[in-house]
């Protein structure tokens, strides 16, 4: 499939004036609503991946291949730029490279690679990060993995809730130097933080989770955040749905009784079915 155009278009966000929020998915028909809906951008998270493809917590558990063909169902199944959250690349920096290469091909327009330390190491239930020098070599290996130059990388970094703004703002200068589009930090709480981080850089920056006085979507983009995040509650309320659905139907309800169920038009909407009735029609002579 070409996924040149989405990703120009992600491109522009990063290169222009505002702040968005990313619509966080996980899978096709959440991909198809946030589009449906007006989100600028999709989100997918490695949280939120773990959870569909594994039912499992954040634990670095989920493998590349499995992240990169949740990442290509959600993107063949619109037009929706997707971010994705590629957590340390899943190795070293040599993975960090395959890793670029396979969520390339699987369509993404925008990826985050962080110097956490993952898995959570033996011995230690802190998060810990790897050194600068190392973080940088992966910021290096993630571009020249990439073959589409439309493509973004960010390189993001925790560090400023682990080891303090000083480090974070060190790391985001050095990751800024190999040639990274973007910085993604996570953890930023005050205004001082951000004006701090933003007085320090010059890329395009991106926040993991905003509240208080950081919601301000005009303050965020005067100081260069294009994208913030949200967190994942659609993944959450879908758990829910399903479970009081599934515990309605269990302790004795009706199907017709059932409260919250989408209606067979919203079905039809998301499904394409209007599409596939046109290609059944097409191709078949039904």
């Amino acid at each position: 499939m070409h996924w040149t155009d989405r990703r120009r278009r992600f491109r522009a966000i990063l290169a222009g004036d505002r702040c968005f929020h990313p619509g966080s998915v996980f899978d096709p028909i959440s991909a198809r609503i946030a589009e449906d809906l007006g989100f600028e951008i999709g989100m997918f998270a490695g949280s939120t991946a773990s959870l569909t493809v594994l039912g499992a917590p954040d634990l670095i558990v989920l493998t590349l291949s499995e992240f990169a063909a949740q990442a290509y169902r959600i993107n063949r199944a619109g037009n929706l730029p997707l971010m994705v959250d590629a957590d340390h690349g899943y190795g070293n920096a040599l993975n960090v490279k395959r890793t670029v290469e396979e969520l390339e091909t699987a369509g993404v327009c925008g990826m985050s690679i962080e110097d956490t330390e993952l898995p959570t190491p033996h011995g230690t239930t802190k998060p810990r990060l790897i050194s600068i020098a190392e973080g940088v070599g992966k910021m290096k290996a993630a571009l020249a993995g990439r073959q589409d130059p439309a493509l973004a990388i960010a390189g993001r970094t925790s560090a400023i809730i682990i080891t303090g703004i000083d480090d974070a703002i060190a790391r985001g200068q050095a990751y800024e130097a190999a040639g990274v589009d973007a910085l993604f930090f996570v953890g930023i709480k005050t205004r001082a933080e951000l004006d701090a981080i933003s007085a320090a850089t010059k890329l395009p920056l991106i926040m993991g989770g905003v509240s208080g006085d950081l919601a301000d979507r005009d303050y965020l983009a005067s100081r260069r955040v294009r994208i913030a995040l949200q967190g994942h509650q659609p993944f959450a309320a879908g758990v829910k749905a399903v479970h009081d659905t599934l515990k309605a139907l269990r302790d004795g309800t009706a199907p017709s009784k059932l409260q919250g169920v989408a209606s067979a038009e919203l079905m039809k909407k998301v499904t394409r079915d209007d599409d596939y009735t046109r290609w059944t029609k097409e191709f078949l002579g039904g």
